[in-house]
This record gives structure tokens, C-alpha cells and sequence, in this order.
């Protein structure tokens, strides 16, 4: 490969990064300022660029790492995580309809407290002494989860979680409310 590639690759490929890396970041912790995601997402396109071109023009050193066993681990380890991300589990459909246990939980949310009851076999009773520890108080058993949560100001997916026996709190995981 001829030097003048070389001498641009590491450059793009490294600014890009730093694009990709800091807008990442801010929309990690919902920063969206001003264009922060659409500058993410286009010049996501730079970065790929700037790698595919290192890649090329670096091709002999890194053909070597395909024969070395921790490289291909972490190669193989990234295309996992890359698949794994497309699959449809907890995602919206293509029309924005939910799938996964996101129409298992949508359908739970506009039940009764006594079909909940039904599917998790115990008494509705029991779900609503499991209510009335995080201070919801449940009303009749023949009201839906989604009623519960209107009377008592609380998201559907809070009084969900308490009725399924969590505190109804998030425990800090990364998945964001989008």
C-alpha cells in the first residue's frame, strides 16, 4: 500500500473515533444537545471509512492476527455482540409493534389483577399485599394493572414490576426508556 494511504488512515480512523467515542458517551447519558445524534450516526460512516482504509492499508500486520488465538477471540467475541444486538427480543417491530416480552408485559399491564393472578398461580390477594409494601394501593381485584397505576400516579411498568414481586425499581441497568 502506498505511504500517502498510510499516512491519512490512522488519523481518520482515529478522529472518527473520538467523534464516535464523545457523542456516544453523550447519548449514553441522554446529553442530546444540539446535533449531537445525528452527527453520531452520519459520521459513524466516517469511522467505518477511516477503519476499512487502516485495515487495507495495514492488511499484512493484521492477517497476522487471524492466526493468533486471543485476536480471533475478540474478533469472534465483537461479531456476537454485533448479531446478538439485531436480534428482535426486546425491540419494536418495523410499524413500532413491540415484540418479546414486550407483548408479554403490554398484555399483563391491561389484565386484571385477578387474570395476573391466574398466570403467576397465586391469589389476587397476594398481588395486591405485594402492591401495598411499595405503597400502591390496588383497589378491587377485578382492575387492571394499567387502572392501578393511573389512580396511584405510578407508570404501568412500576406496578407490573411490583405485582411480578420486583420493587417496581430500576436497578441501574443501561436500557433507556426510548
Amino acid at each position: 500500500m502506498n505511504t500517502s494511504m498510510k499516512s491519512f488512515a490512522t488519523p481518520l480512523a482515529g478522529g472518527a473515533f473520538f467523534i464516535s467515542a464523545v457523542t456516544g458517551v453523550l447519548i449514553f447519558f441522554d446529553i442530546e444537545m444540539g446535533a449531537v445524534e445525528p452527527v453520531h450516526k452520519w459520521l459513524s460512516w466516517l469511522l467505518l471509512a477511516g477503519v476499512g482504509v487502516h485495515i487495507v492499508s495495514n492488511w499484512k500486520q493484521f492477517s497476522g492476527y487471524l492466526s493468533k488465538k486471543p485476536a480471533l477471540a475478540i474478533i469472534g467475541a465483537a461479531f456476537v455482540v454485533a448479531v446478538g444486538s439485531l436480534l428482535p427480543m426486546f425491540s419494536e417491530g418495523e410499524e413500532g409493534e413491540e415484540r418479546g416480552a414486550g407483548v408479554a408485559a403490554k398484555a399483563l399491564e391491561s389484565s386484571s389483577l385477578e387474570t395476573v393472578a391466574l398466570v403467576l398461580k397465586t391469589t389476587p390477594q397476594v398481588l395486591a399485599s405485594r402492591l401495598e409494601k411499595v405503597g400502591i394501593v390496588s383497589a378491587e381485584p377485578s382492575s387492571t394493572i394499567r387502572d392501578i397505576a393511573a389512580r396511584n400516579g405510578k407508570p404501568g411498568e412500576f406496578v407490573l414490576g411490583a405485582v411480578l414481586g420486583a420493587s417496581g425499581e430500576k436497578k441501574g441497568g443501561d436500557r433507556d426508556d426510548r
